[in-house]
């Protein structure tokens, strides 16, 4: 896969990554990927639920490890995975990844277990305890954009997500 394009951001807590998946929500649309990578408890539930808020998603977003895959209406279809508990990317079979793919967003939370069967388009999104001492909940987040849909988005999304915004 070619290098994608990064954007940077920070969060202090919980609602504040909540806050940033939400200014991107606006942005998807069907057949959007994000995967969610990073330290465990880092934020990616959080993140989709901020995102899930900001596409209409009444119900709660809770993280999926045991079904793998929760579907929640809104705006657009929001497909939740949690593949954490998946060795094989082959595995996956079982999912019908394919049909998921084509409606609506798919978040795929350690998404970097089963890379081999997710599409080339994607946002990547690392979410990592800051190491700093900024704030004790801080968050640093890396939002990578691979293929051309997303990186002709790259304006766009860094305009929404200024709030966050850090170097690179």
């Amino acid at each position: 896969m070619e290098q994608p394009a990064w954007l940077c951001a920070e969060t202090d807590d919980a609602d504040g990554t909540r806050a940033l998946a939400g200014a991107m929500a606006p942005h998807l649309g069907h057949g959007d990927v994000l995967v969610l990578t990073g330290d465990l408890g880092a934020g990616k539930t959080c993140f989709t639920q901020g995102l899930g808020a900001a596409l209409g998603v009444a119900d709660r977003i809770t993280s999926p490890t045991f079904t793998i895959v929760s579907e929640h209406e809104g705006r657009l279809p929001l497909h939740h995975l949690d593949v954490y508990r998946i060795d094989d990317p082959d595995d996956t079979i079982d999912l019908d990844l394919p049909e998921l793919l084509e409606t609506g967003v798919t978040v795929v939370e350690w998404g970097e277990r089963i890379d081999p069967v997710l599409p080339a388009s994607r946002a990547t999104v690392e979410l990592r305890f800051d190491d700093g001492d900024r704030h004790p909940d801080s968050r640093q987040i890396r939002i990578g954009l691979h293929g051309p849909e997303w990186l002709a988005r790259r304006a766009a999304l860094a305009r929404v997500l200024e709030p966050w915004a850090v170097p690179c």
